[in-house]
């Protein structure tokens, strides 16, 4: 079940990479819901997505840092 989630929100996230605000809300929700190891996966996920979307890195560095 909880490997839905995480996939859940990474699909969210990237519905609504468009707006910033969007992306840090759906980012504090899964900070909240997440597990600790699915919050690793996420890190690095991140990492990865944010790499040519400078709009977006503030907002995950909250989380990768």
């Amino acid at each position: 079940m909880s490997r839905l989630i995480y996939f859940y929100t990474k699909d969210s996230l990237e519905r609504v990479s468009f707006n910033p605000d969007l992306f840090s809300k759906e980012l504090n929700k899964a900070i909240r819901n997440l597990l600790p190891y699915e919050m690793e996966h996420l890190k690095n996920w991140l990492k990865f997505y944010t790499d040519n979307k400078p709009e977006l890195k503030k907002c995950v560095s909250v989380v990768c840092d």
